[in-house]
């Protein structure tokens, strides 16, 4: 057979080929890296009361388990939360360690059942958390008022934290010490405006109008924070009005003193006037006694 002396097909570039096959393979991998990446849990943020402390998370996909660890800036990573299907985890205990460090927590996210370790790719990163700074502080309570004249006094009850020192819970006074004040705001019951005052105390001692009712709240307030400075305000206490004597009643009153002091007089007169005719007629049976004799 005489040899094929037309012209032949090309043949494909091998550098092409090989570029074709390596940009499907990337692709597939990047598709299979970005559907992982969807796995892992969305908004992980700190909700934090009073350094009460939990970390929470929302999930993308169903039939899975969640691994919570936590860290220092020293990197001591700790496992909390094994392989749970919650979408929280209380890390209260580990925070109280030291309330002025700064955590950092990440939160893993695996099929279940779990086997084996997690790819990187299905960690999610929370925020930087310092508790000195950013726990909310609760609502305060009122230990006890009086308002006596002119002088308004209340008292502060400083909550317990779950900071604890020797198995001791801390009130909110011993954890921040000079940090933390009280702001007093009071008004008239029959006015709209306030006033306020603060303290670096817990006890308050203010000027008032005599005879008004007063109505009042208090906050708890950390000078030294950038935000979220201060608690919600406590409940609203009123004082008494301070009960005065009515004016019909003052002038029942003079009256009755006035009637009283008019008998007393008539009946001293009347006793006088009695006193009188008994000397009277004493001394005249004397007198006539004498005449006889």
């Amino acid at each position: 057979m005489a040899p094929h002396t037309g012209p032949r097909a090309p043949r494909p570039d091998v550098p092409v080929a090989l570029t074709l096959l390596l940009g499907w393979v990337l692709a597939q991998l990047t598709g299979a890296a970005g559907d992982a990446h969807k796995l892992a849990a969305r908004n992980v943020t700190w909700n934090s009361n009073n350094f009460k402390t939990v970390l929470e998370w929302v999930p993308t996909a169903s039939n899975h388990v969640y691994t919570v660890q936590i860290s220092t800036q020293l990197g001591d990573w700790k496992n909390k939360c094994l392989q749970t299907t919650n979408t929280e985890c209380d890390l209260t205990d580990e925070i109280v360690k030291d309330v002025k460090a700064t955590y950092t927590a990440r939160v893993t996210t695996a099929l279940a059942p779990v086997s084996g370790n997690s790819p990187d790719s299905l960690f999610s990163n929370s925020p930087p958390f310092i508790p000195y700074l950013e726990t909310n502080l609760i609502q305060p309570t009122i230990k006890n008022f009086e308002k006596i004249g002119t002088k308004l006094n209340v008292t502060v009850q400083d909550p317990l934290t779950l900071v604890r020192v020797n198995g001791t819970f801390l009130s909110l006074r011993e954890v921040f010490q000079k940090d933390l004040s009280y702001t007093l705001n009071y008004w008239k019951d029959s006015s709209t405006g306030r006033k306020s005052v603060r303290t670096d105390s817990g006890e308050f001692l203010v000027e008032v109008d005599k005879g008004e009712k007063y109505c009042f709240s208090v906050q708890a307030v950390i000078l030294s924070r950038k935000t979220n400075q201060k608690s919600p305000e406590s409940l609203t206490q009123c004082t008494r009005r301070e009960k005065g004597i009515a004016r019909e009643t003052v002038v029942i009153l003079t009256a009755a003193a006035l009637v009283v002091t008019i008998l007393l007089v008539i009946a001293l007169s009347v006793c006088l006037c009695k006193c009188r005719k008994r000397r009277g007629l004493q001394s005249g049976k004397e007198h006539s006694r004498l005449s006889i004799t």
